[in-house]
């Protein structure tokens, strides 16, 4: 078959506006997508190097998730460490409000004393602790009093007991809690005898109290120690709900929060957890037997027992301070880390973009640029075809 024949001018404006086309529907593409390399052919090197910078770059907002979790757990954490500061603060004040409570034990007996038909040994309890004195047939009231101060004030009630101004009845005034073994002991020094079930204060085994005397600070130390109680059972309770997504710090040393930096884990963070429930702070409830042995000298009676349990508490907000302390140090790891994959992932999501992302205003002046071209492109081959029109007029 014959092919056309072209001239040479016509020939290369041919092949110019082919060009022109070519560059054209290249311009129009980067301007459509704004990529100047859209897959491997266009630009091998940088299409693959631009995806695994993009790759990094999805991995590591992936652990931005989990770190933005590790974040919220520790900030739960340390919000439960502030609240149960809180509370041990309160229950220092509890305890602070049973030790300035004083005891007292105060009364009159109603009947004279008068010493008994043979030697009788005469048991107390000042505050939970058995002391006994021996009354002889051939007593005093003096001498009585002088025996029962004896005996009370080496347990630290000082002279408690003495006499009214009619010098006949038994006065008993003390900043204790000072209580009889039986009804016996009682009315042998004139005191009236308890009946059952009165109160019993500090001593376990002792009779009921009798009606002649008043005992004031050991039921509102009891109640204290009652509220002391109700601040470690909230203790414990704010400790278990301080988890975020099933994450709680605060239970025991067995949780651990593990928390990636990187992609291939590296580079991480281990958060340990801490117990700062009542007994993991060394805080135990106060009941009526919690000063020692079952006496019944518990439940804030003892100055000695309150003194111990404020140290116990004192030690208990030096731990919360250390721990929080440990929480706040590993938070401000975790934010600055978060902080940096976050710049991380923005250098990397601009470095892929310069390697193929197209520069909208070139692509646009060269989009009119080749319209132009184009056009005069046109012109040329219009000319370039004119001797051809000359020849066609001969014919004509």
């Amino acid at each position: 078959m014959s092919s056309v024949s072209l001239t040479s001018a016509v020939r290369q404006n041919l092949l110019s506006l082919q060009d022109t086309a070519s560059l054209t529907a290249t311009t129009q593409g980067r301007l459509a997508t704004g990529k100047k390399v859209s897959s491997a052919l266009d630009n091998p090197v940088n299409f693959f190097t631009a995806q695994s910078l993009s790759n990094r770059s999805s991995d590591l907002g992936t652990l931005l998730d989990s770190i933005s979790n590790g974040v919220q757990t520790i900030q739960a954490a340390n919000q439960g460490l502030t609240s149960i500061q809180k509370l041990v603060d309160s229950a220092k004040s509890t305890a602070n409000q049973a030790l300035s409570t004083q005891i007292t034990t105060s009364g009159t007996a109603k009947t004279a004393f008068a010493a008994p038909g043979s030697a009788t040994t005469v048991t107390l309890y000042v505050n939970g602790t058995s002391t006994t004195a021996s009354i002889a047939s051939t007593d005093s009231i003096d001498t009585a009093i002088a025996t029962l101060n004896t005996a009370v004030s080496s347990l630290g009630a000082g002279n408690a007991f003495s006499k009214n101004t009619a010098g006949t009845n038994i006065t008993l005034n003390a900043s204790a809690d000072i209580e009889f073994a039986s009804t016996a002991d009682q009315t042998t020094l004139g005191f009236t005898a308890g009946t059952a079930p009165a109160a019993k204060y500090g001593a376990a085994s002792a009779a009921g109290q009798s009606g002649d005397l008043t005992v004031s600070g050991v039921k509102e130390r009891s109640a204290l120690a009652t509220q002391y109680n109700n601040l470690l059972t909230q203790i414990d309770q704010l400790a278990k709900d301080a988890s975020y997504n099933g994450t709680n710090l605060l239970t025991g040393s067995s949780s651990k929060l593990h928390i990636s930096f990187n992609e291939k884990d590296t580079s991480n963070l281990d958060v340990q957890g801490v117990d700062v429930t009542s007994s993991g702070l060394s805080l135990k409830s106060i009941t009526k037997d919690s000063g020692g042995s079952p006496d019944g000298k518990g439940s804030f009676l003892l100055d000695a027992d309150i003194n111990s349990t404020l140290t116990k508490l004192t030690g208990a907000s030096s731990t919360l301070r250390s721990n929080a302390s440990t929480f706040g140090s590993n938070l401000s790891v975790v934010q600055n880390r978060q902080d940096f994959t976050k710049n991380l992932q923005n250098v990397l999501d601009t470095g892929a973009s310069k390697l193929t992302d197209a520069d909208l205003n070139e692509e646009a002046a060269n989009s009119q640029a080749l319209t132009t071209r184009q056009s005069l492109g046109v012109s040329a081959l219009s000319l370039a075809n004119q001797a051809q029109q000359s020849i066609l007029q001969l014919l004509r």
